[in-house]
């Protein structure tokens, strides 16, 4: 008879490989940062105007797809390219639990920023969010993440 033997070692190591190539979706959840009630106030650090170095400052009330109020955008900003672009780190905090995401946030058109964290229900998080501007004061924000956690919504 013939007996073969297996290394634990290379069968966890293939077990957890084979865990970690599953196929799960990224969840979507679009939210809507209302910049028309409290608007970003600029901080003017250097050469009068917009210049290298100035910095917003914002916390604006953050609405779900049918203008709900569900918790707050908040964050700061540094101007890195005048008339182009900012460096920008800002959290969507809601009832229970935040999201953190950095990058940078142009003046026009769409902006990608990656999800580096999250509090709560939305620990573990990871993905990316777009920000687009609606030229009317808000901002459409669509996050594209994994999570560890499955929030009990299904988000």
């Amino acid at each position: 008879m013939n007996k073969v033997s297996a290394n634990p070692l290379l069968l966890t190591a293939f077990i957890l490989g084979a865990a970690s190539c599953s196929q799960e979706q990224p969840r979507t959840l679009i939210t809507i940062a209302d910049a028309r009630i409290n608007t970003a106030q600029s901080i003017d650090t250097g050469a009068s105007g917009d210049s290298m170095g100035d910095i917003l400052v914002f916390d604006q009330p953050l609405l779900d797809e049918h203008k709900k109020t569900v918790g707050r955008n908040s964050g700061t900003c540094i101007r890195t390219r005048v008339e182009h672009s900012h460096q920008c780190q800002w959290t969507l905090s809601f009832e229970n639990g935040s999201v953190q995401v950095a990058g940078r946030e142009f003046d026009q058109g769409a902006s990608t920023l990656s999800i580096v964290g999250g509090t709560g229900r939305y620990a573990g998080i990871s993905g990316e969010m777009l920000s687009v501007n609606n030229n009317d004061g808000t901002f459409t924000q669509t996050l594209r993440y994994w999570s560890r956690q499955t929030p009990p919504d299904g988000r």
